[in-house]
Protein backbone atom coordinates (compact mmCIF):
# COMPACT_ATOMS: atom_id res chain seq x y z
CA UNK A 1 0.00 0.00 0.00
CA UNK A 2 3.04 2.07 0.34
CA UNK A 3 5.35 3.38 -2.87
CA UNK A 4 7.39 6.54 -1.77
CA UNK A 5 7.53 10.19 -3.50
CA UNK A 6 10.19 13.21 -3.40
CA UNK A 7 9.18 16.85 -4.00
CA UNK A 8 9.64 17.60 -8.36
CA UNK A 9 11.88 19.87 -8.92
CA UNK A 10 11.94 21.71 -12.43
CA UNK A 11 14.74 20.53 -14.41
CA UNK A 12 17.91 22.10 -12.95
CA UNK A 13 16.75 22.57 -9.52
CA UNK A 14 19.07 21.81 -6.70
CA UNK A 15 16.63 19.79 -4.08
CA UNK A 16 16.97 20.46 -0.23
CA UNK A 17 17.34 17.21 2.00
CA UNK A 18 13.97 15.54 3.46
CA UNK A 19 12.94 16.80 6.62
CA UNK A 20 11.60 14.94 8.96
CA UNK A 21 7.16 14.37 8.17
CA UNK A 22 4.90 13.04 10.72
CA UNK A 23 3.72 9.37 10.21
CA UNK A 24 -0.13 8.90 8.40
CA UNK A 25 -2.92 8.83 10.65
CA UNK A 26 -3.03 5.36 12.95
CA UNK A 27 0.30 4.42 11.44
CA UNK A 28 -0.86 1.91 8.82
CA UNK A 29 0.91 -0.94 8.04
CA UNK A 30 1.48 -1.49 4.01
CA UNK A 31 0.11 -4.64 2.97
CA UNK A 32 1.51 -4.03 -0.60
CA UNK A 33 4.69 -4.95 -1.86
CA UNK A 34 4.72 -4.47 -5.76
CA UNK A 35 7.36 -2.19 -6.76
CA UNK A 36 6.55 1.38 -8.73
CA UNK A 37 8.50 1.87 -11.89
CA UNK A 38 7.78 5.57 -12.14
CA UNK A 39 9.35 8.66 -9.56
CA UNK A 40 6.93 10.41 -8.10
CA UNK A 41 7.83 13.97 -6.94
CA UNK A 42 5.96 16.89 -4.98
CA UNK A 43 4.19 19.32 -7.44
CA UNK A 44 6.48 22.08 -5.91
CA UNK A 45 9.65 23.07 -7.02
CA UNK A 46 12.32 22.57 -4.62
CA UNK A 47 15.94 22.88 -4.76
CA UNK A 48 18.59 20.45 -5.27
CA UNK A 49 22.31 20.00 -4.79
CA UNK A 50 22.72 18.21 -7.87
CA UNK A 51 21.05 19.85 -11.47
CA UNK A 52 20.08 16.43 -12.59
CA UNK A 53 19.16 15.13 -9.11
CA UNK A 54 15.93 14.57 -7.78
CA UNK A 55 15.05 12.78 -3.90
CA UNK A 56 12.99 9.33 -4.73
CA UNK A 57 12.36 6.69 -2.57
CA UNK A 58 11.66 3.01 -2.81
CA UNK A 59 10.02 2.56 -5.99
CA UNK A 60 10.61 6.37 -7.01
CA UNK A 61 8.00 8.75 -6.06
CA UNK A 62 8.57 12.34 -5.80
CA UNK A 63 7.19 15.36 -4.01
CA UNK A 64 7.41 17.93 -5.56
CA UNK A 65 5.11 20.28 -7.23
CA UNK A 66 7.75 23.01 -5.63
CA UNK A 67 9.95 25.03 -7.50
CA UNK A 68 13.22 26.72 -6.01
CA UNK A 69 16.28 27.80 -6.16
CA UNK A 70 19.39 27.42 -3.60
CA UNK A 71 21.61 29.41 -2.39
CA UNK A 72 24.56 26.92 -0.65
CA UNK A 73 27.38 27.36 1.94
CA UNK A 74 29.59 27.73 -0.35
CA UNK A 75 28.84 30.59 -1.89
CA UNK A 76 27.39 29.04 -5.27
CA UNK A 77 24.07 30.31 -6.56
CA UNK A 78 21.77 27.73 -8.37
CA UNK A 79 18.90 28.89 -9.83
CA UNK A 80 16.11 26.86 -11.23
CA UNK A 81 13.89 28.14 -13.14
CA UNK A 82 13.92 31.49 -11.28
CA UNK A 83 10.59 34.23 -11.48
CA UNK A 84 13.23 36.59 -12.68
CA UNK A 85 14.11 34.87 -15.87
CA UNK A 86 10.27 35.07 -16.92
CA UNK A 87 8.37 38.07 -16.54
CA UNK A 88 4.74 36.74 -14.99
CA UNK A 89 1.74 37.00 -17.27
CA UNK A 90 -0.21 40.28 -16.69
CA UNK A 91 -3.08 39.26 -14.50
CA UNK A 92 -6.86 40.82 -15.10
CA UNK A 93 -7.23 42.98 -12.42
CA UNK A 94 -10.63 42.39 -10.83
CA UNK A 95 -12.25 44.73 -8.09
CA UNK A 96 -10.90 44.88 -4.65
CA UNK A 97 -13.35 42.40 -2.23
CA UNK A 98 -14.89 40.78 -5.74
CA UNK A 99 -15.55 37.03 -4.89
CA UNK A 100 -15.63 34.07 -6.73
CA UNK A 101 -18.22 31.72 -6.69
CA UNK A 102 -19.20 28.91 -3.63
CA UNK A 103 -21.59 27.33 -5.50
CA UNK A 104 -21.66 25.90 -8.75
CA UNK A 105 -19.86 27.99 -11.41
CA UNK A 106 -22.17 30.16 -13.73
CA UNK A 107 -22.59 30.79 -16.99
CA UNK A 108 -22.17 27.18 -17.74
CA UNK A 109 -19.69 24.50 -16.94
CA UNK A 110 -16.68 24.36 -20.11
CA UNK A 111 -12.84 25.14 -18.80
CA UNK A 112 -13.00 28.50 -20.15
CA UNK A 113 -16.14 29.25 -17.17
CA UNK A 114 -14.29 27.54 -14.49
CA UNK A 115 -11.15 29.40 -15.08
CA UNK A 116 -12.44 32.58 -15.56
CA UNK A 117 -14.89 31.48 -12.06
CA UNK A 118 -11.83 29.91 -10.17
CA UNK A 119 -8.60 31.52 -11.20
CA UNK A 120 -8.96 34.50 -9.23
CA UNK A 121 -8.85 32.51 -6.03
CA UNK A 122 -5.68 30.87 -6.89
CA UNK A 123 -2.43 32.07 -5.48
CA UNK A 124 1.11 32.04 -6.21
CA UNK A 125 2.90 31.18 -2.64
CA UNK A 126 6.84 32.23 -3.10
CA UNK A 127 8.67 30.64 0.22
CA UNK A 128 12.06 33.18 0.50
CA UNK A 129 15.18 31.92 2.84
CA UNK A 130 14.05 27.97 2.96
CA UNK A 131 16.83 26.49 4.77
CA UNK A 132 18.35 23.84 2.53
CA UNK A 133 21.04 21.24 2.80
CA UNK A 134 23.17 19.56 -0.30
CA UNK A 135 22.82 15.97 0.11
CA UNK A 136 26.37 15.64 -1.83
CA UNK A 137 28.32 17.96 -0.07
CA UNK A 138 26.70 18.38 3.62
CA UNK A 139 27.03 22.24 3.19
CA UNK A 140 23.29 24.28 4.19
CA UNK A 141 22.27 27.24 2.64
CA UNK A 142 19.17 28.94 2.29
CA UNK A 143 17.18 28.65 -0.77
CA UNK A 144 13.60 30.22 -2.25
CA UNK A 145 10.40 27.38 -2.87
CA UNK A 146 7.37 28.64 -5.05
CA UNK A 147 4.26 26.53 -5.12
CA UNK A 148 0.14 27.66 -5.62
CA UNK A 149 -2.77 27.19 -3.35
CA UNK A 150 -5.85 28.27 -3.02
CA UNK A 151 -8.27 30.55 -0.99
CA UNK A 152 -11.27 29.02 0.58
CA UNK A 153 -12.29 32.02 3.21
CA UNK A 154 -12.25 35.69 1.50
CA UNK A 155 -10.70 36.54 4.93
CA UNK A 156 -7.04 35.66 3.95
CA UNK A 157 -7.07 31.42 4.63
CA UNK A 158 -5.39 29.58 1.71
CA UNK A 159 -5.49 26.20 1.75
CA UNK A 160 -2.17 24.82 0.41
CA UNK A 161 0.99 21.71 0.96
CA UNK A 162 2.99 21.68 4.03
CA UNK A 163 5.90 21.28 1.56
CA UNK A 164 5.26 24.44 -0.19
CA UNK A 165 6.08 26.32 3.00
CA UNK A 166 8.10 23.59 5.07
CA UNK A 167 12.26 24.10 5.76
CA UNK A 168 11.46 27.39 8.20
CA UNK A 169 11.21 30.15 5.34
CA UNK A 170 12.22 33.56 6.65
CA UNK A 171 9.26 35.11 4.69
CA UNK A 172 6.14 34.11 2.62
CA UNK A 173 4.58 36.01 -0.07
CA UNK A 174 1.37 35.79 -1.88
CA UNK A 175 0.87 36.90 -5.04
CA UNK A 176 -2.90 36.93 -6.51
CA UNK A 177 -4.05 36.92 -9.65
CA UNK A 178 -5.05 40.24 -10.07
CA UNK A 179 -1.74 41.66 -9.09
CA UNK A 180 -1.94 42.40 -5.35
CA UNK A 181 0.85 40.49 -3.08
CA UNK A 182 0.70 40.15 0.56
CA UNK A 183 3.20 39.18 3.04
CA UNK A 184 1.87 35.73 4.53
CA UNK A 185 2.22 33.84 7.83
CA UNK A 186 1.46 29.92 8.29
CA UNK A 187 -1.91 29.34 10.25
CA UNK A 188 -1.17 26.06 10.59
CA UNK A 189 0.11 22.30 9.82
CA UNK A 190 -1.28 18.71 9.09
CA UNK A 191 -0.20 16.58 11.50
CA UNK A 192 -1.97 14.21 9.24
CA UNK A 193 -1.17 14.48 5.77
CA UNK A 194 0.77 17.52 3.24
CA UNK A 195 -1.44 20.05 4.17
CA UNK A 196 -0.81 23.36 4.98
CA UNK A 197 -2.82 26.96 5.75
CA UNK A 198 -1.49 30.41 4.79
CA UNK A 199 -3.06 33.85 6.34
CA UNK A 200 -2.80 36.69 5.32
CA UNK A 201 -4.21 40.08 6.38
CA UNK A 202 -7.24 40.95 3.32
CA UNK A 203 -10.45 40.78 3.48
CA UNK A 204 -13.10 39.93 0.56
CA UNK A 205 -11.28 38.03 -1.40
CA UNK A 206 -12.38 35.83 -4.03
CA UNK A 207 -12.62 32.18 -3.22
CA UNK A 208 -12.94 28.84 -4.46
CA UNK A 209 -16.27 26.56 -4.41
CA UNK A 210 -15.18 23.91 -2.73
CA UNK A 211 -16.50 20.29 -3.63
CA UNK A 212 -17.24 16.77 -2.42
CA UNK A 213 -14.25 14.33 -3.19
CA UNK A 214 -16.21 11.33 -1.95
CA UNK A 215 -18.44 11.66 -5.14
CA UNK A 216 -15.14 11.29 -7.23
CA UNK A 217 -15.93 8.75 -10.41
CA UNK A 218 -12.76 7.30 -12.30
CA UNK A 219 -12.94 9.09 -15.67
CA UNK A 220 -14.37 12.25 -14.91
CA UNK A 221 -12.74 15.29 -15.84
CA UNK A 222 -10.61 17.10 -13.90
CA UNK A 223 -8.55 20.40 -14.12
CA UNK A 224 -5.67 21.50 -12.50
CA UNK A 225 -4.35 25.64 -11.66
CA UNK A 226 -1.27 26.07 -10.20
CA UNK A 227 1.96 27.99 -11.33
CA UNK A 228 4.20 25.18 -12.81
CA UNK A 229 7.69 26.18 -12.30
CA UNK A 230 7.39 29.23 -10.58
CA UNK A 231 6.91 31.39 -13.03
CA UNK A 232 4.35 30.20 -15.49
CA UNK A 233 1.17 31.59 -13.06
CA UNK A 234 -2.22 30.22 -13.72
CA UNK A 235 -1.75 27.90 -15.66
CA UNK A 236 -4.56 25.35 -16.22
CA UNK A 237 -4.23 21.37 -17.47
CA UNK A 238 -6.57 19.47 -17.99
CA UNK A 239 -7.26 15.45 -18.01
CA UNK A 240 -9.37 12.67 -16.19
CA UNK A 241 -9.10 11.29 -12.44
CA UNK A 242 -7.46 7.80 -13.31
CA UNK A 243 -8.01 6.04 -9.83
CA UNK A 244 -9.09 7.49 -6.19
CA UNK A 245 -7.70 5.53 -2.95
CA UNK A 246 -3.61 5.56 -4.02
CA UNK A 247 -1.09 5.37 -1.33
CA UNK A 248 2.27 6.49 -2.38
CA UNK A 249 5.46 6.53 -0.08
CA UNK A 250 7.23 10.14 -0.28
CA UNK A 251 11.36 10.76 -0.03
CA UNK A 252 10.81 12.41 3.50
CA UNK A 253 9.57 8.69 4.46
CA UNK A 254 5.98 10.21 5.10
CA UNK A 255 3.54 7.69 3.57
CA UNK A 256 0.27 9.64 1.97
CA UNK A 257 -2.84 7.59 1.18
CA UNK A 258 -6.49 7.84 -0.12
CA UNK A 259 -4.61 10.00 -2.95
CA UNK A 260 -6.94 11.04 -6.03
CA UNK A 261 -4.14 10.22 -8.92
CA UNK A 262 -5.01 12.01 -12.25
CA UNK A 263 -3.64 12.20 -15.69
CA UNK A 264 -3.94 15.73 -15.72
CA UNK A 265 -0.50 17.48 -15.44
CA UNK A 266 1.49 18.19 -12.09
CA UNK A 267 4.45 20.12 -12.84
CA UNK A 268 6.74 21.89 -10.44
CA UNK A 269 5.02 24.69 -8.67
CA UNK A 270 1.20 23.49 -8.85
CA UNK A 271 1.65 21.96 -5.82
CA UNK A 272 -1.07 23.37 -3.13
CA UNK A 273 -3.72 24.49 -6.16
CA UNK A 274 -6.80 22.73 -6.82
CA UNK A 275 -7.90 20.09 -8.52
CA UNK A 276 -11.47 20.74 -10.19
CA UNK A 277 -14.39 18.53 -10.87
CA UNK A 278 -16.27 19.40 -14.37
CA UNK A 279 -18.33 21.49 -12.52
CA UNK A 280 -15.40 23.63 -11.52
CA UNK A 281 -15.23 22.68 -7.82
CA UNK A 282 -12.24 21.90 -5.56
CA UNK A 283 -11.98 18.16 -4.82
CA UNK A 284 -8.43 17.93 -4.17
CA UNK A 285 -5.20 19.75 -3.71
CA UNK A 286 -2.33 18.76 -6.09
CA UNK A 287 0.25 17.49 -4.34
CA UNK A 288 3.24 14.96 -6.50
CA UNK A 289 3.86 14.13 -9.50
CA UNK A 290 5.36 11.18 -11.29
CA UNK A 291 9.08 11.54 -13.24
CA UNK A 292 10.18 9.24 -16.08
CA UNK A 293 6.87 8.95 -16.52
CA UNK A 294 3.75 10.67 -18.35
CA UNK A 295 0.11 11.25 -16.62
CA UNK A 296 0.97 10.39 -13.58
CA UNK A 297 -0.03 13.04 -10.41
CA UNK A 298 -1.78 12.87 -7.26
CA UNK A 299 -3.75 15.05 -5.01
CA UNK A 300 -5.84 15.11 -1.47
CA UNK A 301 -9.41 14.74 -1.97
CA UNK A 302 -10.66 18.26 -0.45
CA UNK A 303 -12.48 16.38 2.35
CA UNK A 304 -9.47 15.11 4.21
CA UNK A 305 -8.86 18.94 4.24
CA UNK A 306 -12.37 20.04 4.74
CA UNK A 307 -12.10 19.58 8.70
CA UNK A 308 -9.22 21.82 8.50
CA UNK A 309 -11.05 24.60 7.10
CA UNK A 310 -14.02 24.62 9.19
CA UNK A 311 -11.11 24.87 11.68
CA UNK A 312 -9.31 27.81 10.75
CA UNK A 313 -12.14 29.91 9.35
CA UNK A 314 -13.43 29.60 12.82
CA UNK A 315 -10.32 30.75 14.76
CA UNK A 316 -9.60 27.67 16.38
CA UNK A 317 -6.05 25.64 16.45
CA UNK A 318 -5.52 22.91 13.48
CA UNK A 319 -6.06 19.74 15.09
CA UNK A 320 -6.43 15.64 13.83
CA UNK A 321 -8.36 12.80 16.01
CA UNK A 322 -6.51 10.08 16.90
CA UNK A 323 -7.09 6.27 18.04
CA UNK A 324 -3.59 5.37 18.49
CA UNK A 325 -3.71 2.29 16.36
CA UNK A 326 -1.77 0.58 13.93
CA UNK A 327 -3.54 -0.93 11.14
CA UNK A 328 -4.16 -2.42 7.38
CA UNK A 329 -7.35 -1.71 5.58
CA UNK A 330 -8.53 -5.00 4.47
CA UNK A 331 -8.39 -5.98 0.77
CA UNK A 332 -8.45 -9.24 -1.12
CA UNK A 333 -4.37 -9.84 -0.85
CA UNK A 334 -4.45 -8.62 3.02
CA UNK A 335 -6.95 -11.00 3.49
CA UNK A 336 -5.48 -14.09 1.84
CA UNK A 337 -2.03 -13.24 3.80
CA UNK A 338 -3.79 -13.03 7.23
CA UNK A 339 -6.46 -15.52 6.94
CA UNK A 340 -9.13 -12.97 7.89
CA UNK A 341 -12.73 -13.90 8.35
CA UNK A 342 -13.92 -10.88 6.43
CA UNK A 343 -12.81 -8.81 3.35
CA UNK A 344 -13.35 -5.44 4.17
CA UNK A 345 -12.46 -3.39 7.98
CA UNK A 346 -9.77 -2.19 9.45
CA UNK A 347 -7.47 -5.08 10.94
CA UNK A 348 -5.35 -4.40 14.08
CA UNK A 349 -1.92 -6.55 13.33
CA UNK A 350 -1.36 -9.30 15.65
CA UNK A 351 1.74 -9.34 17.19
CA UNK A 352 3.26 -12.27 15.20
CA UNK A 353 2.11 -10.42 12.30
CA UNK A 354 3.01 -6.54 13.07
CA UNK A 355 6.96 -6.27 12.98
CA UNK A 356 7.03 -2.50 13.72
CA UNK A 357 5.78 -2.18 17.14
CA UNK A 358 2.93 -2.14 19.02
CA UNK A 359 -0.27 -2.29 17.03
CA UNK A 360 -2.45 -0.97 19.98
CA UNK A 361 -0.36 2.41 21.84
CA UNK A 362 -0.34 1.59 25.24
CA UNK A 363 -2.62 4.29 27.59
CA UNK A 364 -4.29 5.61 24.05
CA UNK A 365 -8.03 6.28 23.12
CA UNK A 366 -8.15 2.89 21.30
CA UNK A 367 -6.35 0.76 24.49
CA UNK A 368 -8.65 3.04 27.11
CA UNK A 369 -12.07 2.32 24.87
CA UNK A 370 -10.96 -1.81 25.11
CA UNK A 371 -9.21 -2.51 21.41
CA UNK A 372 -6.73 -4.88 21.41
CA UNK A 373 -4.48 -6.62 18.58
CA UNK A 374 -6.12 -8.84 16.04
CA UNK A 375 -9.77 -6.83 16.06
CA UNK A 376 -11.12 -5.76 12.57
CA UNK A 377 -13.08 -2.12 12.83
CA UNK A 378 -15.90 -3.34 10.72
CA UNK A 379 -18.08 0.40 10.84
CA UNK A 380 -17.71 3.73 12.36
CA UNK A 381 -21.11 4.98 13.38
CA UNK A 382 -22.85 3.16 11.46
CA UNK A 383 -20.74 4.02 8.35
CA UNK A 384 -19.49 0.52 6.88
CA UNK A 385 -15.45 0.60 6.20
CA UNK A 386 -14.26 -0.46 2.76
CA UNK A 387 -11.99 0.54 0.30
CA UNK A 388 -13.39 3.91 -0.44
CA UNK A 389 -14.66 4.68 3.59
CA UNK A 390 -11.00 3.57 5.10
CA UNK A 391 -10.96 4.25 8.93
CA UNK A 392 -8.16 6.94 8.59
CA UNK A 393 -10.64 8.95 6.36
CA UNK A 394 -13.86 8.22 8.66
CA UNK A 395 -12.49 9.23 11.86
CA UNK A 396 -10.44 12.63 9.90
CA UNK A 397 -14.05 14.14 9.75
CA UNK A 398 -14.09 13.83 13.71
CA UNK A 399 -12.67 16.18 15.85
CA UNK A 400 -10.51 15.62 18.78
CA UNK A 401 -13.04 14.82 22.09
CA UNK A 402 -15.38 13.33 19.93
CA UNK A 403 -16.78 9.74 21.05
CA UNK A 404 -17.21 7.09 18.25
CA UNK A 405 -18.68 3.97 18.26
CA UNK A 406 -17.07 0.98 16.80
CA UNK A 407 -18.71 -2.27 15.54
CA UNK A 408 -15.44 -4.65 16.06
CA UNK A 409 -15.00 -8.35 15.12
CA UNK A 410 -13.22 -10.10 17.60
CA UNK A 411 -12.86 -13.87 17.76
CA UNK A 412 -16.12 -14.37 15.29
CA UNK A 413 -18.16 -12.25 17.36
CA UNK A 414 -19.52 -8.76 17.27
CA UNK A 415 -19.02 -6.06 19.70
CA UNK A 416 -19.47 -2.47 20.21
CA UNK A 417 -16.98 -0.38 21.81
CA UNK A 418 -17.06 3.63 22.40
CA UNK A 419 -13.67 5.38 21.73
CA UNK A 420 -13.33 8.93 22.93
CA UNK A 421 -10.94 10.48 20.46
CA UNK A 422 -7.67 12.06 21.47
CA UNK A 423 -5.97 14.45 19.55
CA UNK A 424 -2.91 13.35 17.02
CA UNK A 425 0.50 14.54 18.11
CA UNK A 426 2.71 15.90 15.23
CA UNK A 427 5.27 12.44 15.72
CA UNK A 428 2.14 9.86 15.86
Amino acid sequence: MYESFTPLTPPGAAPSDPQPSPAPTEPVVNPFVAPVAPALAFATPETRSSPSARRTVGPGFVFGAVLASALLASGGTFVAVSAATHAPTTPAVLPAGTVASTGSVTGGTSVVDIVKAVSPAVVTIVADGVTITDPTTGQTGTGTATGSGVIFDANGLILTNHHVVADNPQTLTVNLKDGRSFPGTVYGVDTLTDLAIVKIEATGLPTAPIGDSSTIQVGQEAIAIGSPLGTFTDSVTSGIISAVGRTIPVDTGTVLTNLIQTDTAINPGNSGGPLLDPSGKVIGVNTAGATGSQGIGFAIPIDIARPLMTQASAGQPLARPYLGIRFETIDPTVQKNNNLPVANGAWIPTASADQSGASVVAGGPAAQGGLQAGDIITAVDGTTLDATHPLDIVTSQHAPGDSIKLDVLRNGQTTQLTVVLGTRPATA
